[in-house]
């Protein structure tokens, strides 16, 4: 017998369900709550580190909050250079009318 079979009557390995393994899905009441907090400011941020990070929360929602997370990141580091580029545009526009 190779090291990859188990055999079916191992004490080792007793038989494990699926619903051992997977986590149960989200209903659709859990992520309409679940949405309806992230529309609130800054309550929005903390709920997402604890979700993302915490040991209790689904793996469904712990995952969302990870990806959504990094969007959030994404968004702003897009959003400081959009902002320092328009302060730019605006500087360059002021010294350019100092010549006229």
């Amino acid at each position: 017998m190779s090291d990859e079979q188990v055999p079916q009557n191992n004490p080792y390995y007793p038989p494990v369900s699926p619903a051992q393994i997977y986590p149960p899905p989200m209903s659709v009441k859990d992520w309409l709550v679940t949405l309806l907090l992230l529309g609130i400011p800054f309550v929005n941020l903390i709920l997402l580190i604890i979700w993302a990070f915490g040991d209790n929360a689904n793996i469904n929602k712990k995952n969302f909050s990870k990806a959504y997370l990094i969007f959030m990141l994404i968004w702003m580091a897009i959003t400081i250079i959009a902002v320092i580029g328009f302060f730019f545009l605006i500087a360059i526009a002021g010294r350019g009318a100092e010549n006229f």
